[in-house]
């Protein structure tokens, strides 16, 4: 079943949808606008409405809207990650990155179980309770179980205030019994990118590899979910293919699997095409996105899909990231690196692509406090359970804020305890007395009570 055409991708609906609502009236995006501002998510026609907007006085409200919805489901909580590269080994041939197997201009790495320790020791003294897992489709002689083996270490390096407390993965696609396999190791989401829908332009840009295989790779999804794994996240690489096809087509995706197992993906991550070493495509997008149309994107996704969170990676600069926070993005990368060994020792050389913001942890969480937003580390809901249908089930009538917003700053005031410069934690600690002097009822009482714990000297309280 899951390796033959995947007919939810309907290429001629996304262009018909698309050419039946271009140039639409003012007073139909405002229809649309409504629509979204009720949080109940948009259809395919809605979506392509919104593709076709252009004029400044309704781009406007398209953010004004999407700030609303966004504000309102996830409040001032931003939550904050690092990816971990354990390899550049590849076997695929994507003209895009870096990694592909003929670039000679790279240096290849698999850190060691040891050496990954070291990563994570790095990382936990930085602050860091999440990580994202990322290694190219080809691994050292245990195949498979390297990634295994790597999760395990991941989880069992500790310091004196810290761990990594959920680890996700970014890794090829897997059989049901190999995402079984990653389920029993404790994951948290299973993060997969198509790159692009459009067919013809997969085909043109994975020339080799198992990558090549479109519909093995689109699949991927239904396997994790059978899996039992079910916090996805997908996305797509904007710059490959035009941008309004590559949203409509993943709608489609999210529709297939809301059909299919009663719930989407957890998270859409929204990476724009950056400069990788020797890759002249990459440096030259075939569809270039501009920032306007960028932001456009978040903007849409956020009300499209309007309890998925949208992760905004170290690949966008830091004004980008700041303007994007109030369109829709809740979750960041922050002090990245993207080649293996990159936290120990600087070797920009093998990253899988360039970066925009190169700010240290603390340096991205005080310009995140500054800006009034709460910089999360909380991991409750995945070790209690609250993932897939059970999250949702708290999130749409907004239940979720009563765990999300305490959880939050209990998470946030143990980082400027512990690990935070003298200036971060001054104005970390002002934000956290305003933001519960603005809370109410029982969010207020779980906030004062976490936060006095934290105080105290207890590490990890959620609720």
């Amino acid at each position: 079943m899951y390796n033959v055409p995947a007919d939810f991708i309907n290429e001629a609906k996304v262009w018909e949808t698309l050419e039946q609502n271009k140039n639409p009236e003012p007073a139909k995006i405002k229809e649309v606008l409504a629509k979204a501002a009720e949080m109940k998510g948009l259809n395919l026609a809605d979506v392509a409405v919104l593709t076709s907007i252009s004029d400044p006085e309704m781009l406007a409200e398209l953010f004004n809207t999407a700030n609303t919805v966004k504000e309102t489901i996830y409040g001032k909580r931003l939550v904050l990650f690092a990816p971990l590269y354990i390899s550049n080994l590849c076997a695929n041939e994507c003209l895009y990155c870096a990694f592909r197997a003929t670039n000679k201009a790279i240096d290849r790495h698999a850190l060691s179980q040891e050496h990954i320790a070291r990563e994570v020791e790095v990382l936990i003294n930085q602050g860091h309770k999440r990580v994202l897992l990322v290694a190219g489709e080809s691994y050292p002689k245990k195949g498979f179980d390297y990634v295994l083996e790597s999760i395990r270490t991941i989880y069992s390096v500790k310091s004196e205030h810290g761990e990594i407390r959920r680890v996700n993965i970014n890794v090829a696609p897997l059989t049901v019994d190999e995402f079984k396999l990653a389920k029993a190791e404790g994951i948290g989401t299973y993060q997969i990118f198509q790159e692009t829908y459009h067919r013809e332009t997969y085909k043109k840009v994975h020339v080799g590899g198992k990558k090549r295989d479109y519909n093995w790779r689109v699949w991927a999804l239904h396997r994790a979910m059978e899996a039992g794994i079910d916090d996805v996240g997908i996305g797509v690489l904007f710059g490959l293919f035009d941008y309004r096809f590559e949203i409509m087509a993943m709608m489609q995706h999210i529709f297939e699997l809301e059909d299919k197992f009663g719930v989407g993906p957890h998270t859409i991550s929204v990476p724009r095409m950056e400069p990788a070493t020797n890759s002249d495509i990459a440096s030259h997008p075939p569809f270039p996105v501009s920032d306007i149309d960028f932001r456009k994107i978040v903007a849409i996704l956020r009300l499209a899909v309007p309890y998925t969170g949208i992760i905004m990676s170290t690949r966008e600069t830091a004004k980008m990231r700041r303007d994007t926070f109030a369109l829709g993005v809740s979750q960041i990368s922050a002090g990245s690196k993207t080649n293996p060994g990159g936290y120990e020792e600087e070797d920009e050389v093998s990253s899988q692509f360039s970066l925009g913001d190169h700010r240290p942890l603390d340096e991205v969480i005080r310009d995140v406090a500054s800006m009034g937003y709460i910089p999360s580390f909380c991991t409750a809901c995945y070790r209690l359970g609250r993932t897939g249908q059970d999250f949702m089930d708290l999130a749409k009538p907004g239940d979720i804020r009563l765990h999300c917003g305490p959880n939050g700053l209990s998470s946030f005031k143990e980082y400027l305890q512990n690990y935070a410069s003298p200036e971060t934690r001054e104005i970390g600690d002002q934000l956290i007395r305003e933001t519960i002097a603005g809370l109410t009822g029982v969010a207020k009482q779980r906030a004062e009570k976490l936060v006095k714990r934290v105080e105290a000297g207890r590490d990890d309280v959620y609720c």
